[in-house]
């Protein structure tokens, strides 16, 4: 029969179990770059998936997604900032992975914070590891109005 105080040991080294595992966290970085390739990562805007005007190029309300590739995770993260003067009006992120829990890889070129007007943004590829976020490789564009 367990004591109380056995139960209270036994939830503690469970927790500790649970915040030290986790395999998606546990992978090697590749590198870390501020261009768009490095150690076996790289990322690239691929073509447009909604292109309001039509003219082939990233514009304020398009729609865009991103060619990746890495050995260095099987559970890649993509994070999409963007600013205006400076300022950050756009910080989103989407798993580039089956099981990620959104459901599209596209990223809306506005927010709340983005009404209108040109853009500048980076897009990073990374992972999670124990020490925490792990750059892979970065590119970036501007974003007409």
């Amino acid at each position: 029969m367990f004591r109380r105080k056995d139960c209270v040991w036994l939830l503690a080294f469970a927790m500790l179990v649970v915040a030290f595992s986790g395999s998606a966290f546990a992978a090697k970085s590749g590198g870390k770059s501020a261009g768009g390739s490095t150690g076996g990562s790289a990322i690239s805007l691929a073509p447009l998936v909604v292109d309001a005007n039509g003219n082939g190029l990233p514009d304020f309300g398009d729609v865009v997604t991103f060619n990746i590739s890495t050995t260095s995770t099987t559970q890649p993260y993509v994070n999409l900032q963007c600013t205006q003067d400076g300022a950050v009006v756009l910080n989103s992120w989407n798993g580039y992975f089956a099981d990620a829990l959104n459901t599209s890889w596209d990223f809306g070129l506005g927010s709340g914070a983005w009404q209108s007007g040109a853009g500048d943004c980076t897009a990073t590829l990374g992972m999670y590891t124990k020490r925490g976020w792990s750059k892979l490789a970065a590119t970036s564009f501007h974003v007409g109005a």
